[in-house]
């Protein structure tokens, strides 16, 4: 009981502490004045100067406070530009997360779920972390993938799915256009299940469309034997205005960087409009690979 007598909250201790400063320093003040009336100073001149000390260490201490009571208020680093792009919650580390829209502390949400043995083996399991709203999950529902490693028997492909699944898919020689095909055109493709397919729907999203069926294979888990059921239109490939989009929208694309991004808008501000590969040629940030990738897609109108 007695303890609970003298317990204080932590402001009541530093105003306990400010109250015990101020009395020190009325004592000081009294001394001084003391001493300095049995020295023969003049009583007049040695009350301005305690008065003056007084007031000087106030207002110290009212800085102090107000510095403090800054660095409290100091504004939160802003947040770092959201990138849409495939991720995998049960391998996807902080980064990654943090980058395709995740807040931090969901981020520590999720990594704490799956180091007690947290497994999402849907993307509707993400909503089980605190924190999701239905506005954040529909946002980033078509980029969820879950790898076959952590599937459900019922959204694994079509090798090993029960056997009522394999009646829904398509007949030997059946060919897709790619570039149109929803979700639910791709999952009735033997070998690809319900993450694949949106998978295919969110890389071709930020792609603007494929230039060749080989790009298939840039999806992970995505094997070769399914591009025989898909054929290609690509008059409607969307391309990346070089001369007009700012550094977000160029960053975005999944064959370009921060720093090819950058190097572009940085030419831009020097010396103007780009007229065409060969200048982008000359540039360290675009190897022979990043040139002959990414030429179906830049426009340089």
């Amino acid at each position: 009981m007695w303890k609970d007598f003298f317990y204080y909250t932590r402001s009541e201790r530093r105003a306990i502490l400010c109250l015990l400063g101020v009395t020190v320093l009325f004592l000081a003040v009294c001394l001084t004045l003391r001493w300095q009336e049995t020295a023969g100073l003049p009583p007049e001149t040695t009350q301005e100067v305690a008065v003056d000390s007084f007031l000087t260490e106030v207002r110290k201490q009212e800085l102090s406070r107000s510095r403090r009571t800054a660095a409290y208020r100091r504004p939160k680093k802003e947040r770092a530009e959201i990138v849409l792009q495939p991720f995998d919650p049960n391998v996807a580390d902080s980064a990654l997360l943090c980058r395709v829209g995740f807040p931090s502390f969901m981020v520590r949400n999720l990594i704490r779920y799956r180091s007690k043995g947290g497994v999402f083996r849907t993307p509707e399991s993400l909503k089980r972390i605190y924190g999701m709203t239905d506005s954040l999950y529909q946002t980033l529902e078509p980029y969820i993938t879950i790898g076959p490693d952590f599937q459900h028997r019922d959204t694994l492909p079509w090798k090993t799915a029960p056997v009522d699944s394999l009646e829904m898919k398509y007949a030997e020689g059946t060919v897709v256009e790619l570039n149109h095909a929803d979700t639910v055109q791709l999952k009735r493709i033997p070998g690809i299940g319900r993450g694949l397919a949106r998978m295919i729907v969110a890389y071709r999203q930020r792609l603007g469309g494929f230039v060749s069926v080989d790009q298939l294979q840039e999806i992970p888990h995505l094997e070769a034997s399914v591009n025989k059921w898909f054929r290609l239109d690509t008059t409607g490939v969307r391309r990346l205005l070089v001369n007009r989009y700012g550094l977000d929208r160029l960053r975005s694309h999944p064959y370009m960087d921060f720093y090819k991004a950058k190097a572009i808008l940085e030419y831009r501000r020097k010396y103007g409009k780009i007229k065409g590969l060969s200048q982008l040629s000359l540039w360290k940030e675009f190897s022979e690979k990043d040139l002959k990738r990414l030429a179906p897609y830049l426009s340089f109108e």
